[in-house]
């Protein structure tokens, strides 16, 4: 039985605000990585895009908005988040359950054609160094050629004291913006988790992550020159971040 979509936004309107504490800019993080994608798919009848990570479709919803011409299959391995995604924003995307990095993953995302991008915000960190690599060259193959892989998230800088520099103006925003009262990653958990309505869904998701050989999960902590030198490994010739505000960047990685 499906969740309501009384339920659905209740929780998701609380993710939004909960994320806002991590985030910073994040509404201008997600329209930074919108002008990338819609820069990359014009004059493209139906753009196909691929969001990694999707969570409760936060970033596909936006992008739908913004392209409505657009295919977007979106991609996750929470139970939780994918139900309140496919409730709340049904029309965005076709949602797909899948471990992102997992042997043969893409064979669950059924696509027809090259991709024209993929998109990701605060979610490859949880990926080890190895599963990213693997990621990355498989994404370069999905892609079509002038393609483009965007990821929005926090990187820390090789220069220690540089990296100190701008998570301290990164906090000090979301100080301002007062972003950091709202609830934190915990309490969202905790209390959506006694919601009977997710009841089922929560043993789905304690299961998948107790599976055997789910060894990701942990941030990687890889900076922004080591996800560049990974992604050029990975076949991609024109990397560069494109917007920046603390530690938290929008990495671009463009397909010959």
């Amino acid at each position: 039985m499906g969740v309501s979509m009384e339920t659905a936004k209740l929780w998701v309107e609380r993710w939004e605000r909960q994320q806002q504490h991590y985030a910073v800019a994040r509404e201008e993080r997600f329209t930074v990585i919108a002008d990338v994608v819609e820069h990359v798919a014009a004059h493209r009848a139906r753009p196909l895009l691929l969001d990694l990570g999707c969570g409760p479709g936060s970033l596909a919803a936006r992008l739908a908005a913004r392209l409505p011409a657009a295919e977007i299959v979106a991609v996750d391995m929470d139970p939780v988040l994918l139900e309140l995604a496919r409730t709340h924003h049904a029309d965005a995307a076709r949602y797909v359950d899948a471990v992102i990095g997992d042997s043969g993953w893409t064979d669950a995302l059924g696509l027809d054609r090259p991709v024209d991008a993929v998109v990701s915000t605060t979610a490859l960190h949880y990926l080890s160094e190895q599963t990213l690599l693997r990621t990355y060259r498989r994404l370069w193959s999905l892609l079509r050629p002038g393609g483009v892989l965007v990821n929005g998230d926090h990187f820390p800088l090789d220069d220690r004291r540089c990296s100190e520099l701008t998570a301290h103006v990164g906090r000090r925003r979301a100080e301002r913006s007062r972003t950091r009262d709202h609830e934190d990653w915990e309490s969202w958990w905790s209390a959506a988790a006694r919601d009977p309505e997710l009841t089922d869904l929560f043993s789905r998701r304690a299961k998948r992550q107790t599976a055997p050989g789910n060894d990701d999960g942990n941030d990687n902590d890889l900076t922004l020159a080591h996800h560049t030198e990974l992604l050029r490994q990975s076949g991609f010739g024109h990397i560069t971040s494109v917007w920046q505000f603390g530690d938290s960047h929008v990495l671009v990685a463009l397909k010959d």
